[in-house]
């Protein structure tokens, strides 16, 4: 499989998977969402900020998931992983409070990210809101 994760700009994480700053992606979920179960080690995820073209390729290192998050988990997985995950210490308690009522979270550990020539991707049938698309082979959608 292949993914493309679409990224909030403001948030700026697509610079630090780049730098080699953010190693982790992390998606946090009330209900399970794609990728849980659908990636694993080796596939190749693409990022995307909102609105921009598919400019990153990396490949996957690791999967983590996990189930029945309580907010004292989610507090112990951020005080281990946040800044692997890209968040600044100052910026911690926000993004606590954005997350601490998810009940599931997939952790992807990204290795050997690289800035590619940029493309566009049709979102057609993904859903407009889709933050994150799973793919058997990129030409699929890949404009």
């Amino acid at each position: 499989m292949e993914h493309i994760a679409i990224m909030k700009k403001s948030w700026g994480l697509t610079n630090k998977i780049i730098s080699g700053q953010k190693t982790i992606e992390s998606r946090w979920y009330k209900y399970k969402h794609t990728p849980w179960n659908k990636i694993k080690a080796e596939e190749i995820v693409y990022f995307k900020d909102l609105g921009s073209p598919v400019s990153i390729k990396t490949t996957v290192n690791k999967v983590l998931q996990f189930s029945n998050l309580t907010s004292k988990k989610i507090r112990d997985l951020l005080d281990t992983y946040y800044l692997d995950i890209g968040i600044e210490s100052e910026k911690l308690s926000s993004f606590f409070e954005q997350i601490k009522e998810k009940k599931y979270a997939i952790f992807i550990f990204l290795k050997n990210p690289e800035q590619i020539y940029p493309f566009e991707i049709d979102k057609s049938g993904f859903g407009s809101m889709s933050a994150w698309i799973s793919v058997e082979d990129i030409k699929q959608i890949k404009k």
